[in-house]
């Protein structure tokens, strides 16, 4: 298989977002086989034959996808949909007590995690906020970007955020397009799931208010684990994500971010509790993604339809849409943030991938969360 080169990487972005599918795909299959048909194996440096993961090679470029190779986000001509996004870096909190790193290890193998217990908990027993971050980034920097510690002091609540590896991911995506990342105790799922319950066995957590949230790969493996693990988490933030099932391998999972064929698994009759933030303007994860994921999260109930639009920071224009069940409840929500691009709505401009203009994403969902057991 051949590996891209940087300069691949750029023009496959590019041939993806612009819609040219066909394009990039013959490109990233470019160099597999020489003229005369056979198999060419890619050498490395020295001359000896380099055996590459295919897995790690799709894994890659679907990072780069997501937003980590140069695009018109990081352009100075960027057009104004996506020219508010904010790359800074955040710093890290290692040295906050409150804000630890942890490891969790399993069958299915281990993952840091870092653990927020605000100075502000009440006593007895509190809500836990699951946080799963998008490619390149790290529990530090998604934290600064969405805020959430800084709102866990403010109204009460633990917050945790599993951490990718690049043993895993050389971008450091959750692999949510992996069949064996899909599924009830297996793989990622299986992981995130069991820190999520060794918070619970340590903590004084409140077993029926534990949600669970993510941007971008972060965002579909949130959607992933509402789906399988219905009965521990019981709501979910999807930001600018993917449903469960949008792809099974590296083509489909092109395919999905533009929106192309979006499938999705069916899950059992029960509702999942979802709601959904995407900018209508995402060149790297195309917003059909968002209705599949309400259309997903509904199991085939039909609930009355209510929208909304209003105006936020920067005069930034949104539409929400509330799915309510038969006692007037919000059941899912669909928020589609007007010229945004694929960044953290209302975020901090600490953290990586945010947008600082736009309804706030982050009290949104606590308030959509919260209201579950209000």
């Amino acid at each position: 298989m051949h590996i891209p080169s940087q300069s691949d990487m750029v023009e496959v972005t590019r041939l993806t977002r612009s819609g040219r599918l066909r394009e990039a795909m013959a490109l990233l299959r470019r160099g597999q086989t020489d003229a005369s048909g056979t198999a060419r194996a890619p050498q490395a440096a020295d001359g000896d034959t380099a055996m590459p993961d295919p897995g790690e090679v799709a894994r890659s470029m679907l990072g780069a996808m997501f937003g980590n190779a140069p695009d018109a986000a990081a352009s100075p001509t960027a057009a104004p949909a996506q020219s508010r996004f904010r790359r800074a870096r955040a710093r890290p909190a290692e040295d906050d007590p409150r804000f630890r790193t942890r490891r969790y290890s399993a069958v299915a193998g281990s993952r840091d995690y870092k653990l927020y217990v605000p100075a502000s908990l009440p006593t007895g027993p509190v809500p836990l906020v699951v946080m799963l971050h998008g490619c390149t980034q790290s529990p530090d920097d998604f934290a600064a970007g969405t805020r959430m510690n800084e709102l866990a002091e403010e109204q009460g609540f633990l917050v945790a955020y599993p951490a990718q590896s690049k043993a895993a991911n050389v971008k450091k995506c959750w692999n949510w397009f992996s069949a064996a990342d899909q599924m009830r105790e297996q793989g990622e799922p299986s992981l995130i799931a069991g820190m999520t319950r060794e918070i619970m066995a340590e903590h004084a957590v409140d077993p029926g208010r534990v949600y669970v949230a993510g941007l971008s790969a972060g965002g579909a493996a949130a959607a992933i684990l509402g789906a399988v693990y219905p009965e521990l988490y019981a709501a979910v933030g999807v930001h600018s994500g993917l449903p469960r099932g949008a792809a099974r391998d590296m083509a489909s999972a092109f395919a999905a971010m533009q929106g192309a064929n979006v499938a999705t698994v069916p899950v059992s009759g029960q509702v999942v509790p979802t709601i959904v933030f995407h900018g209508d303007g995402d060149k790297t994860v195309h917003p059909a993604n968002a209705q599949s994921v309400i259309t997903q999260a509904s199991a085939g109930n039909r609930f009355s339809v209510t929208s909304e639009d209003g105006r936020a920071a920067g005069d930034v224009a949104w539409q929400r849409t509330v799915h309510t069940d038969s006692e007037g409840r919000a059941v899912l929500e669909n928020w589609t943030v007007r010229g945004a691009g694929h960044a953290w709505s209302g975020g901090s401009p600490a953290g990586t991938y945010t947008d600082s203009n736009g309804p706030d994403a982050s009290r949104e969902m606590l308030r959509f969360f919260f209201a579950r057991t209000a």
